[in-house]
């Protein structure tokens, strides 16, 4: 694994310790942006104050604090978030195996890629491959960065990915976001609607090509700032443009024809990304397609 490791410790479980390094699974999409003063253009910093004198407080004069009663801290260094449990700052310590298929979607957060440490390569194969057999996940609680997390112990690619995972009383339950039940009579969809709809899942599945999808906004946005460098418009503030025109209310529709209609256009993803950006493919797709008439 390239670059210096974010954790160095050891998975543990029973009586068997692998030594790892834990290195980054994911990187930020978003473009860099710096604040900066309309008048000149020169870069504005973050400013760190003191509240009480509003005088700037330097880095090195900054610690963390508790507030055990109102206006009363007690200080935390790094030594102390260490020293509260030195055992699991070191260690991945696994708590069960779990089937892979009976851990949800909501639970998963952050990846990172796991890779043996000096003299561990042997255990570390010994793990990969006993998951990869069992198809069962590894529970574990582990401590990155003065936080303990839950996380998962998987697979992936001949390596060992490690995803921290939300805790159970982290996640927000669907009911809470469920709209109340409209009054009256609800009607529910035909079998005619659900065969159809069914039917368009099916023109539209494919294999998951992950490398196919891409954030095109964050394209699109580099292609603006690219263009006003090319027309030295650096520094040109472009104003707002007018309003857009307030959304019709939703309007009844008949979701029949709206199927229908979807049937035979739709396209499956690319299986490659210069595919995906060529609009050749949704035309040959479209003309293999025979159009079905509505009625």
């Amino acid at each position: 694994m390239p670059g210096r490791p974010l954790w160095r410790g050891a998975i543990t479980f029973s009586l068997v310790s692998v030594p790892v390094t834990m290195h980054g699974a994911s990187r930020p999409s978003q473009i860099d942006l710096d604040l900066l003063d309309r008048t000149d253009f020169a870069p504005v910093g973050y400013r760190r104050y003191n509240k009480s004198t509003g005088k700037e407080v330097q880095s090195a004069d900054i610690v963390k604090g508790f507030q055990y009663e109102k206006g009363e801290y007690v200080v935390l260094t790094d030594e102390d978030f260490r020293q509260a449990n030195v055992e699991a700052s070191q260690t991945i310590d696994i708590q069960a195996f779990v089937d892979r298929a009976s851990m949800l979607p909501q639970y998963f957060d952050t990846p990172y890629w796991l890779a043996p440490d000096t003299g561990a390569a042997k255990t570390y194969s010994l793990l990969l491959q006993a998951l990869e057999r069992s198809n069962r996940v590894a529970v574990a609680k582990v401590v990155i960065r003065v936080r303990e997390h839950l996380a998962a112990l998987l697979p992936q690619d001949g390596a060992l990915l490690l995803n921290t995972l939300r805790f159970h009383d982290e996640i927000v339950a669907a009911d809470e976001h469920r709209p109340a039940p409209p009054k009256g009579k609800v009607s529910a969809p035909t079998p005619k609607e659900l065969g159809m709809a069914l039917k368009l899942i099916d023109e539209m599945a494919d294999d998951w090509h992950p490398e196919v999808y891409r954030d095109t906004y964050r394209d699109d946005l580099m292609k603006r700032i690219q263009q006003k460098i090319r027309e030295n418009r650096t520094h040109e503030v472009t104003p707002p443009a007018d309003e857009p025109a307030p959304k019709k209310k939703a309007e009844v529709i008949d979701l029949v024809s709206l199927l229908e209609r979807s049937l035979g256009q739709s396209r499956r993803p690319s299986k490659t990304p210069s595919r995906a950006s060529s609009p050749a493919p949704r035309r040959r797709a479209a003309a293999r397609r025979p159009r079905r008439r509505p009625g």
